[in-house]
């Protein structure tokens, strides 16, 4: 799907400032997934009729002004709203359904018990979401007009659900401020072919690589939604997966370094905000000192049906968000040649949710406007998107993939896999279309 080219040139990264490409890196051509309707970016930098990119003020100016505006009654509201479905959903669970296992696994019994814990996880898990979603508009200051207030609001209920509040509020704020940049983002920042373990003349060698060709196509899709959704978040916490390529005072990371959201004096963080680092921290040290002495007092069994499971819910949802709104085989990531602050926010992706829009406050289809002006209140965010795509579809710079959600999963984890390297303009390559080692044998 992608071929190579081998000249570059500098570009401005002037921030806030549209810009375009004259020289490609790596360019896309058009692919066999596009003839079988799969959804492609209308921009592509490389094209030399790509239309310049607007300001930030000029795609502000298309904004109604009332969309800025932020209310401490209507955020509020939301909290309530969502934690009254999080009591409903709690109260339905406790009249219907047990923490006792069924005497007999192969009973029906049993499977009534597994499908019904099973099925309260995933809805209290959508639920959190809601007060996650929540929580990350107030690590952006647009969930109330006082930064106090947020930081309030926003340390209790991510605190509650396991997320050093300081810690990602900062880690996040610099997701918006580096967002496609291949070296100095944060949060799912693409891997390299070499890092992939394919050499220049494309052979497999090591790490994910050779790991493909012993598991097929299909599987290792598979492993790599196991691998973002269910104990991804829980790595990037730690620095183990998916964090930049740069520490915070901008030099390159040695190997061996980690830069996890913990530790006050991680590579993470610049020192004034050690104290907010400790304050997270404690936070989350003071939550599983509580999930501890409930499994002490109620058992680890009941602690995990009412919370755990929820909790991996809620995690596999903000994974997949982060996930999908920035990547397809179509949108560009971008060198620190090439990368300016307006084309990483065009890189993102709308995409439609279903009813979970509604439980996750439209974050995954308003998700252009969020990274455009992360301080505007989620819920102006319809009107917003509207203007800027009134704006922007016309130029050709407005992404939105119809492909429904779970579609969409399945394509990102079987074709964005690696970039060739970290200069000009990259576009996502995958390892199917690698070829096998001599005694390698293609598996479906």
């Amino acid at each position: 799907e992608i071929i190579n080219s081998t000249n570059s040139t500098t570009n401005s990264t002037t921030m806030g400032k549209g810009g375009r490409a004259s020289v490609p890196i790596t360019e896309p051509i058009q692919s066999s997934s596009s003839k079988d309707g799969h959804w492609v970016s209308p921009y592509n930098p490389l094209d030399p009729k790509a239309p310049k990119l607007p300001s930030k003020g000029e795609i502000k100016a298309v904004i109604p002004k009332e969309c800025f505006e932020r209310s401490y009654m209507h955020s509020m509201y939301f909290v309530a709203r969502d934690s009254a479905w999080a009591v409903g959903c709690a109260y339905i669970a406790y009249q219907t359904l047990s923490t006792d296992v069924p005497s007999n696994l192969l009973s029906m019994d049993a499977l009534t018990w597994f499908l019904g814990w099973n099925t309260y996880a995933f809805w209290m898990g959508c639920i959190l979401t809601g007060h996650w979603v929540l929580a990350h508009e107030c690590g952006h200051g647009a969930f109330s007009p006082s930064q106090t207030f947020n930081d309030i609001w926003g340390f209790v209920m991510h605190q509650a659900l396991l997320v050093p509040y300081f810690a990602w509020q900062y880690t996040h704020a610099k997701h918006h401020r580096r967002t496609n940049n291949a070296v100095d983002g944060e949060s799912h920042v693409p891997n390299t072919r070499v890092e992939m373990g394919v050499s220049e003349k494309l052979e497999r060698h090591s790490g994910y690589a050779v790991i493909h060709e012993a598991m097929g196509d299909g599987p290792f899709a598979m492993f790599q939604i196991f691998a973002h959704l269910v104990i991804g978040w829980p790595l990037y916490l730690m620095g183990l997966a998916s964090t930049g390529r740069l520490a915070q005072d901008g030099k390159e990371l040695k190997d061996g370094d980690i830069i996890d959201h913990y530790r006050p004096w991680s590579k993470m963080f610049p020192a004034k905000l050690k104290l907010k680092i400790t304050l997270s921290t404690l936070g989350v040290i003071a939550a599983w000192v509580g999930i501890y002495k409930a499994c002490v007092e109620y058992g680890t069994l009941p602690v995990t049906l009412w919370y755990i499971g929820p909790l991996m819910w809620n995690q596999a949802w903000l994974v997949l968000y982060t996930w999908l709104q920035h990547n397809d085989p179509s949108v560009p990531q971008y060198g620190a040649d090439q990368w300016t602050w307006v084309k990483g926010a065009l890189s993102t992706i709308d995409r439609p949710y279903g009813i979970f829009d509604f439980f996750h406050h439209k974050i995954g289809s308003t998700h252009v406007a969020h990274h455009l002006f992360h301080e505007m209140p989620f819920y102006k965010a319809d009107v917003a998107t509207a203007a800027i795509k009134a704006y922007l579809e016309p130029m050709g710079l407005y992404n939105y993939d119809p492909t429904p959600w779970y579609l969409a999963m399945w394509r990102v984890a079987k074709t964005c896999h690696y970039i060739d390297g970290v200069e000009g303009v990259q576009y996502y390559k995958s390892l199917e279309d690698v070829p096998l080692r001599k005694n390698g044998k293609k598996i479906d």
